[in-house]
């Protein structure tokens, strides 16, 4: 048997075959979204942050942290900070100084903390963007939002499988 984990803590036991399931969900998105910024930009380095919060969705889809809300406030609060500070500073290790603070104020300030964002504030502090560029990212985070509502349903699918056992 396998476990998801919450915090180190067993929160519910799967098999192997419903982690498995669980796992592929969020891997196919990501790798659907990387085909899909491949096809339109070369700024690949930007969705990383992303790819956390899609094993971060997997690992505990419940978890305040990982909902709908904190996943997209926190990325656009971080996308904007950092671009915003790129822009004002220059890309290099002031602007990212300014744009983590920015972004970790933000999160707490509208009660959505979500890690991987602070991930997303440094890529954009150091990178020139455009807006573009911008404009896919929040199209990608939308992908990831869905994410979150079809994790949430496939773990509803397999809890009842598992209880008709």
């Amino acid at each position: 048997m396998g476990s998801v984990l919450n915090l180190g803590k067993p929160q519910r036991e799967l098999t192997i075959l419903q982690e498995l399931t669980l796992a592929m969900l969020p891997t196919l998105v990501v790798l659907t979204l990387l085909a899909f910024v491949e096809a339109f930009s070369r700024q690949r380095v930007i969705f990383a942050s992303l790819a956390s919060s899609a094993f971060l969705i997997y690992l505990d889809p419940h978890h305040p942290t990982n909902s709908v809300r904190s996943i997209v406030c926190s990325h656009l609060i971080a996308a904007v900070s950092g671009a915003a500070t790129n822009w004002s500073f220059g890309e290099g290790y002031p602007a990212a100084a300014v744009a983590m603070i920015v972004t970790i104020g933000g999160m707490i300030a509208v009660n959505a903390v979500h890690p991987p964002s602070v991930g997303t504030s440094l890529t954009f502090a150091f990178r020139p963007t455009d807006v573009t560029v911008l404009s896919l990212f929040v199209l990608c985070l939308a992908v990831i939002a869905v994410l979150v509502i079809l994790q949430n349903a496939s773990l509803r699918v397999l809890k009842r499988l598992s209880y008709r056992r």
